[in-house]
């Protein structure tokens, strides 16, 4: 699933190839939508909110898109041919004189007014890449739960919005803890808000994810050759390979055996005990 740095820069891009500009095509294929025209209506800005997407029209408008695991935004010029999937995966397309922004696979797809976004942002922690980014009501919120586990609680966008399973393994591994630590026993819990916010600032414009020092070059434990692993990350994406700290084996999980699509990457050594709960049934 995209994670708020990701987000940012749909939005971003969006916002540069519509805003400003009178829609000449408005396509909304999704059922209860299909009636509805927008052409002619201005866009006015495309705004990103944890993983959320809401792009704003004139006359009081906007659309909320959500590309979880499987969407995307692309924008085209004229006479380019669109290569986002095949033409029954387009569920939105938006049109300028100058670009078309094409939606694929998006599950998420609503038209509500403006003054009624709250209905489905509102429920929202402090967005990391947002203005109402507050470290200290995050923290309030990571910590009101201390028993839950710190990487669900990283997850829980009701707390902070835009961590995904990317950045919950690497904030772990940077504070040396388990994703599996109780939120109320992490040592120095200030630290979570300003690195998590560190992080997603630093990547917003890059197109390839780094939050290591070496990106794609060698780092401790690393060998040449090919086939070697990325490096850009510490841990995800890594189970089996070196750790970049301390070269013990990288571990995966998931991190919670209810919810089977959110992996944890984690160093047993660089983040000791407690780790993932055994789901071997019981004798």
């Amino acid at each position: 699933m995209p994670e708020g740095d990701t987000v940012w820069r749909v939005a971003r891009r969006l916002g540069e190839a519509l805003a400003g500009r009178p829609l000449t095509r408005c396509d909304l294929r999704v059922p209860r939508l299909a009636t509805v025209d927008l052409t002619g209506r201005e866009v006015l800005d495309v705004v990103p909110r944890g993983k959320h997407l809401l792009t704003r029209f004139e006359g009081g408008l906007t659309l909320h898109s959500h590309l979880r695991m499987d969407g995307a935004w692309q924008v085209y010029a004229p006479d380019e041919r669109w290569r986002g999937g095949p033409a029954h995966q387009i569920r939105a397309i938006l049109g300028t004189v100058e670009h078309t922004a094409v939606g694929y696979r998006l599950p998420v797809l609503d038209l509500l007014r403006t003054t009624d976004e709250s209905r489905v942002v509102g429920h929202l922690g402090p967005d990391l890449l947002g203005p109402d980014w507050d470290p200290a009501q995050a923290l309030d919120r990571l910590l009101s739960a201390p028993e839950r586990a710190l990487g669900e609680a990283l997850l829980d966008q009701r707390n902070l919005a835009g961590i995904g399973n990317v950045y919950k393994s690497e904030l772990c591994f940077l504070l040396r803890a388990s994703p599996w630590l109780p939120v109320g026993r992490l040592p120095r819990p200030e630290r979570l808000p300003a690195l998590a916010k560190k992080l997603l600032e630093a990547n917003k414009l890059r197109p390839a994810r780094s939050t290591t020092p070496w990106g794609h070059r060698p780092g401790p434990f690393e060998g040449g050759g090919r086939g070697r692993p990325d490096r850009r990350l510490w841990v995800y994406g890594r189970a089996g390979h070196p750790c970049l700290r301390c070269g013990t084996a990288i571990r995966s999980a998931d991190q919670d055996p209810a919810a089977q699509d959110r992996v944890t990457y984690w160093c047993p050594a660089c983040q000791p005990a407690p780790g993932p709960p055994d789901t071997r049934p019981a004798d």
